[in-house]
């Protein structure tokens, strides 16, 4: 997929930050992602060859993915294929969408759709689109038996690279027949091209909202990316920058009017397209942290529970059942720590690593002095020490 490169830098003093104050369990399952395991999917999907739409890779990629989401614990009917065909030249193409579903709790019926290609042209396609394809995977294994208020719908498009065809097939058979409503859905939420090139500083991702097409959506697309940069700097390292939708998955969608938005790498890699898009060229890490914005930012978009699970509890002592609030925070900032804590630091730093207030066994902050902005606050014990994310707004 090819992108224009239109962006705006994103200020987050500029955002409506509410509803968006930092939640320790979203952390937590955001945590859960591997590395490991996205480095392996993305070997995996390298190993499987290119994956033109109807050739035999691309049915031995979308069968790898049904057996990735069945050793999950995603149940056989939670797990439908879709079949689409097209036209390419005097050849027929067949190839099929895999969509899985994950219930909500209060509002089954309407649907967060995080999705991204599997089909590749020219080459193996790491980049283009097995980052998204390895980030869709580990959302999904991390968040299985997570609540969440709304129905998500993981979902693995095939036939992008010829032009949209498996989404189009989806927005206009699926979501959409004969022009009429058959899927609420809430937003889509895209994933493409997010692996980056190995050697650049893979440290900002490009949020994407939508700027043209169905005017109508665009105000609520608007915002919705807002909240997905928020979410971003909340819940990962990477800084954000906003850009234009354009040419991917979500635009069938946009075209009947739905909210979109979307990731994709900043610095772009010379390499999709081409056989040169192979796991040596591609940004494991980066897809890593890209993946922990899209984990913390799905947990948003689907109201996922704020309540830790019991494997999730931590120890009463632990610094992890430390709260640091309001966040975002204006002029005063709470520490409240476990009861046996009686000694500790408080350092707050810059993105930029600098030290700009420190203090010892205080429980409050003054934070007056710092400028709009993001801010990591470090709490040292004698035997522990964590790392939060705060954002100062005023």
């Amino acid at each position: 997929m090819k992108k224009i490169t239109t962006i705006l830098l994103l200020s987050l003093s500029a955002y409506s930050l509410q509803g968006q104050n930092f939640i320790q369990a979203y952390q937590n399952r955001v945590n859960e992602i591997s590395q490991n395991n996205i480095t392996a999917n993305l070997q995996d999907f390298g190993n499987l060859g290119i994956k033109t739409t109807g050739s035999p890779n691309n049915t031995i990629a979308l069968n790898w993915l049904k057996n990735k989401y069945l050793s999950y614990g995603y149940t056989v009917s939670q797990i439908v294929e879709d079949p689409f065909s097209f036209d390419n030249g005097s050849t027929v193409v067949n190839s099929k969408n895999l969509i899985i579903t994950k219930t909500g709790t209060v509002y089954p019926n309407k649907y967060v759709i995080i999705c991204g290609h599997y089909d590749t042209i020219n080459g193996p396609g790491v980049n283009d689109n097995g980052s998204g394809t390895s980030i869709l995977l580990e959302a999904a294994r991390i968040l299985k038996d997570v609540p969440t208020d709304y129905s998500i719908k993981f979902i693995h498009f095939s036939g992008e690279e010829q032009g949209l065809y498996g989404s189009s097939h989806y927005a206009n058979n699926v979501a959409y027949q004969n022009n009429i409503r058959q899927l609420d859905i809430k937003l889509i939420f895209n994933i493409d091209q997010a692996g980056g090139k190995l050697g650049n500083n893979n440290n900002t991702v490009k949020c994407e909202r939508d700027t043209g097409g169905q005017p109508e959506n665009n105000a609520a697309s608007n915002q919705i990316t807002q909240e997905l940069a928020v979410c971003t700097e909340l819940y990962s390292p990477l800084q954000t920058v906003f850009s234009p939708t354009y040419s991917s998955d979500y635009m069938p969608f946009e075209s009947k009017k739905e909210v979109i938005t979307g990731f994709y790498e900043y610095l772009e890699s010379p390499h999709p397209h081409s056989s040169s898009d192979t796991f040596a060229n591609v940004d494991p890490v980066y897809v890593f942290n890209i993946g922990k914005a899209a984990v913390g930012a799905l947990q948003h978009f689907a109201n996922a529970s704020a309540t830790l699970a019991t494997n999730e509890v931590y120890p009463e002592n632990s610094l992890e059942t430390i709260r640091i609030y309001p966040n975002p925070a204006n002029n005063i900032l709470n520490i409240d720590l476990p009861h046996d804590v009686k000694h500790f630091d408080i350092e707050i730093t810059d993105m930029n690593g600098r030290l700009v207030l420190n203090a010892e066994n205080e429980k409050q902050m003054n934070t007056s002095t710092l400028t709009n902005g993001t801010y990591m606050v470090t709490v040292k014990s004698d035997k522990n020490r964590i790392t939060k994310k705060v954002i100062i707004k005023k």
